[in-house]
């Protein structure tokens, strides 16, 4: 009797459940089932022995049920406000839980509805519906975003991977979401005319709205409103990202900035670059260094002012620059050009292994010979390209201060294999479309003026210089090679009927793991100087040329 008595008291300590199944419905949508079992070591894809000795780890891709029931796990707990369940759910609990958690209380969402999409793999589409409610006015927020289910090495647990966009796409790691007065006023922005700028007519100005307001709403004299935004971390304001404004629940009143944006160019820019994909471009004036128009054919990164890109055989103009400085080339006096030249223990070819015999070295120039340069690789020192990129070219000193957030170039000192690439625009060296058309216009009006966007008398900025200028007989045939390529050379097609009072240089930059390079072009005609980018293009002179041009043809 005894004995029967123990083993029922042993049978009643058993799990109430084991092995059962729960349906999760998010937004009345099925997102999927999870096991429940032992604290879930079974659903988790581990199997323990009774003495707890032996683990075997699940390895390999998550499966399409890991996938369901991870997401679905996530979204149940992040939708009914469990912020730490949720957070148990992804890689890094501890930033997961600290976001969603402020989801609710800083960004003031309620009502959240989330709805998933068809699962891709391990990536799991999924729509969100919510209100933004702050001191007695509501608004809707409507957004679609993705999380991706991966298997963690050490014990093959599936969980969501922890991103900040998972909450938001337009966050990046360390933002945050909050609802309440603005921290900067809003700003009008104005073209050099006087018209106002908007998304609307001008799709790639986004991101320099936002530049403006975050370096002149407090200025400008505008008044906060209310509204959602992203607020950025310290990760982000290192990459010079401004606050993005979500939704506006009242409106304050905008201070007014007058640019230097020509609204004929920007236009034209905007019906340019929308043609090809991955296509930026930038407009300026040499004599004064104000930004004319500035596009990209994507809406989201502003490539144009803040990219960085190799920029391929365009770099040969500062490079030219250099080499007839020290004496080590001449227009009209012979230079090699063979096939291939190795330095630093790599060898160095000319597209389809071209060669030119005999020629001198503004034909090298106008055919954009990759030898030529390479070949003079020795004779220079290490920091030789670094100093004239930055004295003449006003380059890569991080000190220019043109209204928005923009990346100045970088040219770091490099030596052997890398300092030969870097003469060719490949190795270190990293530009955008504003870097090369500042390169442009600095060689059309013989010295370097720092672009800007928004006048430096507003603010009171101090404008970048140039510590040299080139000797005028540098500069004379450093024109001769532009002009000689734009007629005659790889930029002739492109730049046809523009001449005489013109100057350009193509170029392709190799980027590992894209099939096509990216095509580049520079160029100016009277005093226009512009510079595109179409990022795995192929050829400067077929894809970004004749972007650059239809902008220099229209003039401004």
């Amino acid at each position: 009797m005894g004995r029967r008595r123990r083993v029922a008291e042993r049978r009643r300590t058993r799990p109430a459940v084991v092995g059962g199944v729960v349906a999760v419905v998010v937004g009345g949508a099925a997102v999927g089932a999870y096991t429940l079992s032992g604290g879930g070591a079974e659903a988790e894809g581990r199997t323990t022995s009774a003495a707890g000795a032996h683990k075997k780890v699940r390895t390999g891709p998550v499966t399409a049920l890991e996938v369901q029931t991870t997401a679905g796990r996530f979204l149940t707990s992040w939708q009914q406000g469990r912020a730490a369940e949720a957070a148990a759910s992804t890689t890094d609990s501890a930033a997961a839980s600290a976001l969603l958690a402020r989801y609710a209380k800083d960004a003031r969402l309620k009502d959240v509805t989330l709805t998933q999409g068809t699962p891709r793999g391990g990536t799991v589409p999924f729509s969100v519906k919510a209100t933004v409610s702050y001191q007695g006015v509501s608004k809707p927020l409507a957004y679609d975003s993705a999380l991706t289910v991966v298997r963690r090495a050490a014990d093959g647990i599936p969980l969501v991977d922890w991103h900040a966009a998972v909450v938001h796409p337009d966050l990046k790691d360390g933002d945050t979401l909050v609802t309440g007065a603005s921290g900067t006023p809003p700003v009008k922005a104005l073209d050099r005319d006087g018209g106002a700028l908007t998304t609307a007519a001008y799709p790639s100005l986004g991101s320099v709205l936002d530049g403006l307001r975050e370096k002149f709403g407090k200025t400008a004299g505008g008044r906060a409103g209310v509204e959602l935004r992203v607020v950025r971390g310290a990760a982000s304001k290192k990459a010079e990202l401004a606050d993005k404004t979500l939704v506006e629940l009242s409106k304050g009143t905008p201070g007014t900035v007058r640019t230097t944006l020509s609204p004929a160019l920007q236009s034209a820019a905007e019906q340019q670059v929308a043609g090809r994909a991955r296509a930026s471009v930038v407009v300026l004036r040499p004599s004064t260094g104000e930004i004319l128009a500035a596009a990209n054919s994507g809406h989201g990164f502003d490539t144009a002012l803040q990219g960085s890109l190799a920029p391929g055989s365009t770099m040969k103009v500062i490079t030219a620059s250099l080499l007839l400085d020290k004496k080590l080339a001449a227009v009209d006096k012979e230079h090699p050009c063979p096939k291939t030249f190795s330095y630093g223990g790599w060898t160095f070819h000319n597209d389809d292994d071209f060669e030119i015999k005999g020629g001198t070295f503004k034909a090298s120039f106008a055919r954009s010979c990759n030898t030529a340069f390479i070949s003079q690789a020795g004779k220079l020192k290490d920091d030789d390209l670094t100093r004239q990129a930055r004295e003449v070219f006003g380059l890569a000193r991080d000190d220019w201060s043109i209204g928005v957030p923009s990346f100045d170039g970088a040219v770091p000192v490099q030596s052997a294999a890398q300092k030969a690439a870097s003469l060719i625009g490949q190795g270190g060296v990293r530009m955008n479309p504003l870097n090369m058309a500042s390169v442009a216009a600095t060689v059309r009006a013989g010295t370097f003026h720092q672009p800007y966007l928004v006048s430096p008398d507003t603010g009171k900025r101090k404008r970048a210089t140039a510590s040299r200028t080139l000797s005028a007989s540098t500069l004379s045939q450093l024109r001769e090679l532009m002009r000689y390529t734009a007629a005659s050379g790889t930029a002739a097609q492109a730049m046809a009927g523009l001449g005489p009072d013109y100057g350009a240089k193509t170029g392709s930059a190799e980027v590992d793991g894209q099939e096509k390079p990216n095509g580049w072009f520079t160029a100016y005609r009277g005093d226009l100087a512009a510079a595109g980018v179409v990022q795995a293009g192929g050829h400067g002179g077929d894809t970004a040329g004749p972007i650059v041009a239809a902008l220099l043809k229209k003039g401004g």
